[in-house]
């Protein structure tokens, strides 16, 4: 199965290791770290709006983070 995440992106849902908010986990220092690091390796799928949340994925050995618009409480219920 597959999670719209907006902006015409779908990701599969097992390849999910968590949903985020951004405004909660941008207060961690090693949050930032690891969004500058990954930003940094190409592995952020940016969103066209302002992003609210972002969705770490690891598939085929690639690990993503896709930014999205909408909120995780949103994406989970699109879970579910």
């Amino acid at each position: 199965m597959y999670l719209s995440i907006g902006n015409d992106m779908a990701v599969r849902d097992s390849s999910i290791l968590g949903i985020f908010d951004l405004d909660n986990t941008s207060t961690s220092k090693r949050t930032r770290d690891f969004l500058e690091n990954a930003e940094k390796e190409g592995q952020v799928v940016p969103c066209d709006d302002l992003p609210k949340s972002f969705v770490l994925t690891s598939e085929y050995g690639f690990t993503r983070v896709h930014l999205t618009a909408l909120s995780p409480a949103t994406l989970e219920k699109r879970l579910k």
